[in-house]
């Protein structure tokens, strides 16, 4: 295709359990709307790293003006290894000039349950259509005594996700590491391509939020 480019992609795959590197994963790559054609087989090393492959990607303009075509192209992730559950993920997404990091967990066939679900993973924030958010006062009421769930701020090892809209008690909660939370939001909300300096003001927003979050439950 005339002007298409290429990103990169760096798969770690590691045990569920004691988050120990899996040597000798075999994984298939295919894209996502042609998930029958492989287009690249790997193999971890001793530290669970498959090496990193560069995959075709859309130009990079696309992700620098908003409502441009899709700026990232979908990959569908096959990964197998003696003594685990297969772990299947769709729409792994590829930026052009960047390398995109995916971090794989399988787990061993005598601790599994049920065979592994796929693991989709939905359009980007910024080039899917999603509803709005649920509106907020800017002002928000406090009890009486003024009182906050913490006496000083602190950076929490770990937050509760909450996977559903905040009235909703019937959906799961789950236990996510800080560090991993806010890489998962920031890669959900911007694009890599981004100016460094775009990067930086949007963490640091990300965190100012979610540690307000903590901080006060709102």
């Amino acid at each position: 295709m005339e002007g298409e480019q290429t990103g990169g992609l760096q798969i770690n795959v590691t045990s569920d359990i004691g988050l120990i590197p899996i040597r000798n994963a075999v994984i298939t790559i295919a894209f996502t709307d042609a998930p029958e054609t492989t287009l690249e087989t790997l193999e971890t090393d001793i530290s669970g790293q498959a090496e990193e492959v560069q995959l075709s990607a859309p130009p990079f303009e696309y992700s620098q003006v908003p409502e441009s075509p899709r700026p990232y192209s979908e990959y569908n992730l096959m990964i197998e290894a003696p003594g685990y559950e297969p772990v299947m993920i769709s729409g792994v997404e590829v930026l052009p000039d960047v390398t995109a990091v995916q971090n794989i967990r399988m787990t061993p066939l005598e601790t599994s349950g049920e065979p592994e679900e796929t693991i989709v993973i939905p359009d980007h924030t910024l080039y899917g259509i999603y509803p709005p958010k649920i509106p907020e006062d800017e002002i928000k009421p406090m009890d009486e005594t003024g009182e906050i769930v913490l006496s000083r701020v602190v950076v929490p090892e770990y937050v509760i996700v909450h996977d559903g809209v905040p009235n909703d008690s019937s959906a799961p909660n789950y236990y996510v590491r800080y560090k991993d939370y806010i890489k998962n939001v920031a890669s959900s909300e911007i694009y890599a391509t981004w100016p460094e300096s775009s990067i930086y003001a949007n963490i640091l927003a990300i965190l100012s939020f979610t540690l307000n979050r903590v901080y006060t439950e709102w």
